[in-house]
């Protein structure tokens, strides 16, 4: 349930907190006093489209924030987003004077797809643009599916996979039979690639090994020349380092005797021996083993050249080339095999194509049978908004095919009045009619719905008198199981209130704004007698408002919708 509405520099909005209650919450007053602006602000806050324009003129942002007395029937979009939890869930938009804004769950940034999706679960928003949607057979459909319940949902979430994988599988089996020419062409490419690669017989990491060797074969009179010099330096020379150290110790032999601090200096210096000594026996060592001819460096290159020329072909590595004779090997096993891969697609497309059709025709099924029990409860409920003797149901029309939406599609059909023919909902409904269809169809529905609190907009256009006494009716009665939320100019509907809010509009220092304030019950009549009465509220006036809100509450308590 919301519990509060809160909006801060919205238009003409300052700042405004609504606490509501269960039950039927009502907001009344003047045209253009910004009830519709709150209904604007609570889509805003749900992920809306929201025009910069709308941004007041208190500051460089814009707030709407909604709070709800718990998050259960979302705990699980909240675990699946790694959203904090709480007793409360508060869903919050802030829109900045660039256009920009930021929503958030429970203090965590989130996009505005994971807005609508934990929203979709808590709120249900109709507004006179939502009514005029129900003209569409397709939202019809969609309507229906709700009505059948979370078996028939999930039936039409399987249909629209099957109907994609159906239609993939189509695409590539009508791919493959319509170039057979190419595939020859393909066919003789994969070939001559494998062929290349396989016959370079790759092992990986060879590259590097022979990139190594080249280097030292084409510099092979460089290192040896090299390698001569240093050897002479250590050891072969008379004036050797090796020669020299030995010189040295034979100096310091007797002398480290006289003075103990030179045996440290003369063990280092035999020290220094023995390494220069390895080091030459090293460099022998390499100069033994540097060989090589200018075949061995032919060869050599020879060899770079064909894995260089595949590299700039097929990958940047040896494993990346490997990888890309594999492809080209199945490539080939498919193109070889053509038939039996033409045979296999259609063996797929058929299989994809009857899961279709039996996942279709279970909804199918599910469909009717709601239908039928929808189409009861409508002629029941259009009964009770004065709709004499109207007709309700709904029309299937079989696809050649399945489709995405199944294997049917659907569109509710009205007669409004008696020895009228049923005839489509778009085509009979006057604003009023829809809005009560709209109605009755939420009544309907009321008790599989497991959304708790909806909100209208212009619920009573183009209706009065006794019919608009029938839809405070209905929404009473509606109220009675879920939390609603109500903008109305009708004091019928005001007067089966469980909270009545009065939206007022003032011009304070050059600016317009609007304020909103809980009534009392002792100031209710005074509110309903300004709509019964507009400008003059009389004394008569007074007292008619005064019975009004009496005869409500006596039906509410008569019927049980408290």
């Amino acid at each position: 349930m919301l519990s509060e509405l809160h909006v801060k520099n919205f238009a003409i909005l300052d700042e405004v907190s609504v606490e509501f209650g269960r039950g039927l919450n009502v907001l009344t007053g003047e045209t253009g006093a910004g009830k519709s602006l709150l209904l604007g602000s609570v889509n805003a806050a749900l992920g809306g489209k929201v025009s910069k324009d709308l941004l007041g003129a208190n500051g460089d942002y814009a707030l709407a924030e909604l709070l709800f007395d718990n998050d259960e029937c979302v705990r699980d979009l909240l675990e699946k987003y790694e959203l904090p939890e709480s007793d409360m869930l508060v869903i919050s938009r802030r829109i900045s004077d660039t256009g920009r804004s930021v929503s958030r769950i429970n203090g965590e940034t989130v996009n505005a797809s994971i807005v609508k999706e934990v929203a979709s679960r808590l709120f249900d928003v109709h507004g006179q643009h939502d009514h005029q949607t129900l003209l569409y057979p397709v939202k019809q459909l969609a309507l229906l599916d709700r009505y059948a319940g979370a078996e028939a949902l999930s039936a039409a979430t399987e249909v629209r996979t099957l109907e994609r994988e159906y239609k993939a599988a189509v695409k590539e089996l009508a791919e493959a039979q319509e170039h057979s020419a190419r595939r020859a062409r393909e066919l003789s490419m994969a070939q001559y690639e494998f062929d290349e690669i396989t016959a370079a017989r790759l092992t990986p990491g060879e590259d590097e090994t022979a990139e190594e060797r080249f280097r030292v074969l084409s510099n092979r009179e460089k290192l040896t020349e090299a390698c001569a010099e240093a050897d002479a330096i250590l050891s072969s020379d008379a004036e050797s380092v090796t020669a020299g150290i030995g010189r040295a110790l034979r100096r310091l032999a007797k002398a480290s005797a006289l003075d103990p601090k030179l045996e440290a200096i003369y063990d280092d210096l035999r020290l220094l021996e023995e390494q220069a000594g390895e080091q030459a026996a090293r460099l022998a060592e390499y100069l033994g083993e540097l060989t090589g001819t200018e075949k061995e460096l032919a060869q050599v290159g020879e060899r770079l050249d064909v894995i260089n020329r595949l590299k700039s072909k097929y990958g940047r590595t040896i494993e990346e080339i490997l990888a890309y004779a594999a492809e080209a090997e199945k490539t080939i096993g498919k193109l070889s095999d053509f038939e039996g891969y033409v045979a296999g697609l259609t063996e797929t497309a058929d299989k994809a194509k009857k899961a279709l059709a039996t996942a279709a025709a279970r909804l199918s099924k599910l469909r009717r049978t709601a239908a039928d029990d929808l189409s009861a409860k409508v002629r029941a409920a259009l009964g009770e908004l004065n709709f004499l003797n109207s007709e309700f149901s709904v029309e299937f029309r079989e696809l050649s095919e399945p489709g995405e939406s199944g294997a049917e599609e659907a569109e509710f059909m009205i007669s409004a009045n008696p020895g009228e023919p049923l005839r489509p909902l778009a085509k009979i409904a006057s604003g009023g009619e829809l809005s009560r269809v709209m109605l009755a169809l939420k009544a309907a529905s009321a008790g599989k719905d497991e959304i708790e609190t909806l909100f209208f907009d212009e619920i009573d256009a183009g209706i009065s008198g006794r019919t608009a006494q029938k839809v405070a009716e209905k929404l009473a009665q509606i109220a009675s199981t879920k939390q609603v939320i109500c903008i109305t100019h009708l004091p019928q509907i005001a007067a089966m209130a469980d909270c009545h809010f009065e939206i007022t509009k003032q011009a304070e220092d050059g600016r317009t704004r609007t304020s909103l304030a809980k009534l009392s019950e002792s100031e209710v009549p005074r509110e309903l007698a300004r709509m019964l009465g507009g400008a003059e509220i009389t004394d008569t006036v007074m007292t008619s408002a005064r019975e009004m809100r009496e005869l409500a509450l006596r039906k509410k308590s008569a019927e049980g919708m408290e």
